[in-house]
């Protein structure tokens, strides 16, 4: 702060002594005392508030930056997810196309058989054995998984639809 060398602080205090007088002296040294402990407070209390503004300051810029990053991030995950939707979107709609046009086609194929199940047993009922007995006219049919009825191997039905391979 001040550059003053010990022998020019002698000098003072012996001017000091003189100017003032011995009686006097010790009260004058320790209201100097006070008023210079008083002005390095001030100056300390000064220099805090300056710190706390300036460290204040750098953590609102820190919090600004970190905000702009999560806003940045947050509109770039945003960006991903609506071009990962509309990339995935396409594929899905196809396979449900798909799948429509398998149950269509199922269902008509289903229907068809049926028929065609149905005509060649009405027809058969009315030729039936009278002897055969009461089994041989409900004799059921068999079933997929599905509670579908499989035409029996006596029965002619073409059957279009292509085996699954595991």
């Amino acid at each position: 702060m001040f550059d003053i060398s010990f022998t020019e602080l002698m000098l003072v205090g012996l001017v000091a002594l003189v100017i003032i007088g011995p009686e006097r002296l010790p009260k004058v040294a320790k209201t100097v005392g006070h008023l210079l402990g008083r002005a390095q407070r001030y100056v300390n209390d000064v220099k805090g508030d300056i710190q706390r503004e300036v460290e204040l300051d750098e953590l609102r810029k820190m919090k600004d930056d970190m905000e702009s990053a999560a806003r940045s991030m947050q509109s770039s995950m945003q960006q991903t997810e609506s071009k990962l939707r509309k990339e995935l979107q396409s594929p899905v709609d196809d396979f449900k196309g798909e799948l429509d046009e398998l149950k269509g086609g199922f269902e008509d194929q289903v229907k068809t058989e049926k028929s065609a199940v149905a005509a060649p047993q009405t027809s058969a009922e009315s030729q039936a054995d009278p002897h055969a007995g009461p089994q041989a006219e409900h004799q059921p049919q068999p079933t997929t998984e599905v509670g579908i009825q499989m035409p029996s191997s006596d029965k002619t039905v073409s059957n279009n639809v292509p085996e699954h391979k595991s």
